[in-house]
């Protein structure tokens, strides 16, 4: 797919940290990443993402603060893409540009499902 272009992380190793400026996007090429929301001190798994994810894309479209922390799980090999970068490889492969849709639409997904449960026992423990 795009060879060896990715920089190498070894296990802990932080890609990108919460509340750094977000300008790129990540490609996991090998590995693990998890991604962890840290706030008053403690750490809460958000999600471990695999081989061909795609982390951090909010960031090509918005450049906001990076709302959580990605480390390596394990050794990984990540590609980095800025938006210039992106668009170019939307440009050579349109297939890109359908995989950051699927994405993003699976995510809200998920966390639509998240939310409704959240509601679930909060309405159950008289919240």
């Amino acid at each position: 797919m795009i060879g060896e272009l990715g920089r190498s992380y070894r296990d802990g190793e932080v890609v990108c940290r919460q509340g750094d400026p977000g300008d790129c996007l990540f490609v996991i090429q090998e590995g693990e990443l998890e991604v962890v929301r840290e706030e008053e001190g403690q750490e809460t798994l958000l999600r471990v993402a695999g081989k061909d994810e795609l982390l951090g894309e909010m960031a090509i479209f918005y450049r906001q603060a990076r709302s959580a922390t990605v480390r390596a799980r394990g050794p990984a090999r990540v590609l980095t893409l800025d938006k210039r970068n992106f668009l170019k490889r939307i440009d050579e492969d349109p297939s890109l540009a359908f995989r950051i849709v699927e994405t993003m639409s699976r995510r809200v997904r998920e966390l639509s499902t998240q939310v409704v449960e959240l509601r679930r026992a909060l309405a159950a423990r008289g919240g």
